[in-house]
Formats: structure tokens, C-alpha cells, sequence
């Protein structure tokens, strides 16, 4: 648990850096997530990853699927699935707005990060829409030539 907040008491556990190679992030929701306590004390010792995950609503409630939390180290007897499915806690209008933009226009919800906000664990949710191999290229393209371009700026000044 090395990293450290930022100015609004956030403290990052783990984030999903593929999500923004894979997908064009349209909007970005704040969800807590109903966790049990085997759970947090995993994700305090900084054994969470989001790699895969992602969102679903299901019968008006948004579920968060794949993301491993790892048992806590210290438990006893009680133990928890690391890849079960955890309901998010969104207001009611948060997941109407994301059932018609999810059904009508095709979009995905993706698990952006996870990080505490005043001791509560909490997730970024993007209704996100998924990019092509050339999307993809460009992208990779783009950051070249600003990395690029950065060098020469950079040798220049010297």
C-alpha cells in the first residue's frame, strides 16, 4: 500500500491501465461496492487487480465481475471466493442512465481503478466503447510522435 493519496483523501489500490487501450472511455461513474471484511483487509494489503473485469447490469442492479481480490493473509476459518460477482452501489438514476446508454447504444461498462475515499472502498466505472486494431495503432502512433517530439524539445533546451 505504497501509493499516495491524491488531494481528495483518494489512495489508489490498483487501476486498469488496458481499459484505456482497449476502449474509448465516454463517461466515468463513482460506485462503492458491497465487499465482505475478508475482502477490504485483502484490498488493504494491496491484493486486488483488475485486469479483465467488468460491469453488468442485471434486473436493475450492476454487478462487477472478474476482479481478483486475494484472501486475506491473516484469516482464520472464514474464507471468500476471489473472483466472485459484487454488487455496486449506484443511485437509482445512475443505473437507469446506465441500462439506456449499456442497451440502446451497445456501450461497456469497465472498471477503470480501485482506490479508498475517506476509508471506503470505492470504483471507477466508464461507459466505455470498444476500439479497433486501427484505433489502437493510432494510438500507439500518437504517443510515439508526442514522445518523440518531447526528446527533441528536450535536446534543444540543452
Amino acid at each position: 500500500m505504497g501509493r499516495h493519496p491524491d488531494e481528495a483523501g483518494e489512495t489508489l489500490i490498483a487501476d486498469n491501465r488496458k481499459a484505456f487501450h482497449d476502449f474509448h472511455i465516454l463517461e466515468t461513474f463513482e460506485a462503492g461496492i458491497a465487499l465482505l471484511g475478508t475482502e477490504v483487509k485483502g484490498i488493504r494489503e494491496g491484493r486486488a487487480n483488475l485486469r479483465d473485469a467488468y460491469a453488468r447490469v442485471e434486473q436493475g442492479e450492476v454487478w462487477l465481475y472478474n476482479v481478483h481480490i486475494n484472501p486475506y493473509t491473516h484469516r482464520g476459518y472464514v474464507d471468500h471466493d476471489p473472483r466472485r460477482k459484487r454488487r455496486l452501489l449506484l443511485h437509482r438514476q445512475e443505473i437507469r442512465k446506465l441500462i439506456g446508454k449499456t442497451v440502446e447504444k451497445g456501450l461497456t461498462l469497465v472498471p477503470t481503478k480501485l482506490y479508498f475515499k475517506n476509508g471506503r472502498v470505492k470504483v471507477a466505472l466508464a461507459l466505455a466503447k470498444g476500439k479497433q486494431a486501427h484505433d489502437k495503432r493510432e494510438t500507439i502512433r500518437r504517443r510515439e510522435v508526442d514522445r518523440e517530439t518531447r526528446a527533441a524539445v528536450k535536446e534543444r533546451t540543452r
